[in-house]
Parts: C-alpha cells; sequence; structure tokens
C-alpha cells in the first residue's frame, strides 16, 4: 500500500501514463518493449533476493551515521541490518529494473549513489561484470556489511567509496573519464539532488544513462525532477513514477515520457 502523500500523486501519475500504443519514439518504444516491461527471469535474480531475505532476517545492529535528508541527518543512532534491508533497499522490481538497464546499455563505469546494504549495487554489478561499480556509502558500518556482501556473492567489480558524498563524489568524479550509468539515491532533496546532478554531468556523454529516484518521495524531489526534465542537457526523460529515467540522445528529439510501470 502507498504511503498516503504518494497516493495522489500515484493517481496522478496513472492518469498520465500510457503504455505501447501512444509511444512515438523507436527508441523508447524499443526501451519499454524489451527492457522495461520484460518479465522474464535473469541469473542474477534468485542471488541478489536470496541475499535480501538474509538480510531482512539478520538481527545484529549496526551505529549509523545519517547522512541522508531530514532532521535527524549527521546523528548516530544503533539499527538493526533487518531493519535497514526492508526500508533502505529498493524492492525487487526497481533493482531488477536497474539490472535490465544495464545488461542493455552495457556501461563501463556506473556511479551508484548511495550502498546502504549493497543490494542495488549487486543487481547493477551482476549485470556486466565487465564494468567498474563505484558505489557511494557516508556509513562506514553500513559500507563494511555492503563489502561483505558483495563478497558473499562473488562480486569483484564493486569499488567502495566510503564518506559524506558532498566530499567523495567531485574527488572520484576527477579520476575518472567519462561516466556511462548513474543512480541517484544519495540524498533526496533539492539541492543536494541538482549539485550532484550538475556534478556528474561534467562527465556524461550522449549515451550516458542517469536514473533519479524517488521523483515523488517530497515537494523537494518533485522541483529537482522538473527542473531535471528542462534542463537543457537533457534531451529524452521517462517517469516511471518511483524512478526517473534520462538521457542525451541528440539523434532524438527532445521529449518527455509518462509510461506506466
Amino acid at each position: 500500500m502507498l504511503p498516503f502523500h504518494l497516493a495522489a500523486h500515484y493517481l496522478l501519475y496513472r492518469a498520465k501514463s500510457f503504455k505501447l500504443h501512444g509511444i512515438h519514439s523507436p527508441f523508447v518504444f524499443d526501451l519499454y518493449q524489451r527492457v522495461i516491461l520484460h518479465e522474464g527471469n535473469y541469473y542474477a535474480y534468485p542471488k541478489v533476493e536470496a541475499l535480501r531475505e538474509e538480510l531482512q532476517e539478520d538481527e545484529r545492529t549496526l551505529l549509523v551515521t545519517d547522512f541522508g535528508a531530514g532532521p535527524k541527518a549527521g546523528l548516530k543512532k544503533e539499527r538493526k541490518i533487518s531493519y535497514i534491508a526492508r526500508t533502505s533497499a529498493k524492492p525487487a522490481k526497481y533493482g531488477q529494473l536497474l539490472f535490465r538497464l544495464v545488461s542493455h546499455f552495457q556501461p563501463k563505469v556506473i556511479f551508484d549513489l548511495g550502498t546502504s546494504l549493497g543490494i542495488t549495487t549487486s543487481y547493477l554489478a551482476e549485470a556486466n561484470v565487465q564494468a567498474t561499480v563505484y558505489t557511494f556509502e557516508g556509513c562506514p558500518a553500513i559500507a563494511g556489511e555492503a563489502q561483505a556482501n558483495f563478497t558473499k556473492l562473488g562480486l569483484k567489480n564493486v569499488h567502495a567509496v566510503v564518506g559524506n558524498l558532498d566530499e567523495t563524489l567531485p574527488g572520484q568524479l576527477e579520476q575518472i573519464q567519462q561516466l556511462d550509468f548513474v543512480f541517484f539515491d544519495g540524498n533526496h532533496r533539492y539541492e543536494p539532488t541538482m549539485r550532484y546532478f550538475e556534478a556528474c554531468l561534467a562527465k556524461h556523454h550522449e549515451h550516458s544513462v542517469f536514473v533519479i529516484d524517488d521523483l515523488y518521495w517530497s515537494s523537494e524531489m518533485k522541483r529537482a525532477w522538473q527542473e531535471i526534465k528542462h534542463h537543457p542537457q537533457v534531451l529524452q526523460t521517462i517517469d516511471l513514477f518511483y524512478v526517473g529515467l534520462v538521457f542525451f540522445r541528440k539523434s532524438q528529439p527532445k521529449e518527455n515520457f509518462t509510461l506506466l510501470f
């Protein structure tokens, strides 16, 4: 069941969204049909979901530093791993969508802005083992558990970047030539979201894919999403309600799509 503050936005999204018959862009039509709506199973799904189930039963506690949005940002408190796994990880539907996007586009350099326990990161890394996945986590205790999970899954292409994202993102961007895929899930406020977006734009190229999480989580995220859609360097966007896809393809007209997912 949707939280109350999202229900009205979801009804509006459902009213605006459409399926294949309303898509006039060949690029978006193909992506929607072959990737977004794909219902088949992939080898990585059972592995990552088994890890999720294990973490949801893990009653160990971590001393967590909150670097995200809200009045408790910067505070330390004990949280059970089971609680973090239930509340912070993206649901399987969206983790598996990210897997399919990476599998389809085959990016070489991936930034995951918000590791948590590493469930979503694992989907990104499993989708292209030749890619380098840089995953950013503010809390050292959570980052340590995520690293243990990557080891458990046998993932060798994940590089953890630990520390405040305001400080770690600029330094990591300086060390790469271009950025192929970014999942923005690090801070759900307008100003940091736009700052991270603009920073990553400096290393984007025409075939980069940016994915914005929690579009309607707050008024600040709604404002950020509207600004991103109208950004002069952004040429195509797809609103899937919980996540938004951002493209920069000069061969396609500038369009914004709201698609049912």
